[in-house]
């Protein structure tokens, strides 16, 4: 391996130290009740975000809430050393995409079935840190 090759390595993990990402995959909620509760804390400081997870009344928001921890011990695994309040931690991208579907049938008049879709979802959520534009 050559010396600029070496660096660009290491310049590459000192960046991902900055950052933690977790995922949640098939979660059985449909990715557009998952998006509403994830639009909330996109952009959010950790403790803010944890905040309005707790305190909001709609279910797909106990698994963000979950998730959310999740990246937190993620990032405290990678820096060891350092503290959170220091980091100043944010949500710095949350994604909603769309999972399996489970197809079931349900019976219709004369004898007909309509067909109704299950949907799942995968929510990837990447936390930053250092961010002196937030306010």
């Amino acid at each position: 391996m050559g010396v600029r090759k070496r660096e660009r390595a290491e310049q590459i993990k000192e960046a991902n130290k900055q950052i933690a990402f977790a995922k949640l995959n098939n979660c059985p909620t449909s990715p557009r009740k998952m998006r509403l509760v994830a639009d909330l804390v996109r952009g959010e400081k950790v403790e803010r975000a944890l905040h309005i997870l707790k305190f909001n009344s709609k279910d797909a928001s106990k698994s963000l809430e979950k998730l959310l921890l999740s990246a937190i011990a993620n990032w405290q695994a990678k820096n060891e050393d350092a503290s959170i309040e220091d980091a100043e931690l944010f949500v710095k991208e949350i994604r909603v995409d769309g999972g399996s579907m489970l197809k079931r049938l349900r019976p219709a008049p004369q004898g007909r079935a309509h067909r109704i879709r299950k949907r799942s979802n995968h929510v990837t959520l990447v936390l930053g840190a250092n961010n002196n534009t937030q306010s």
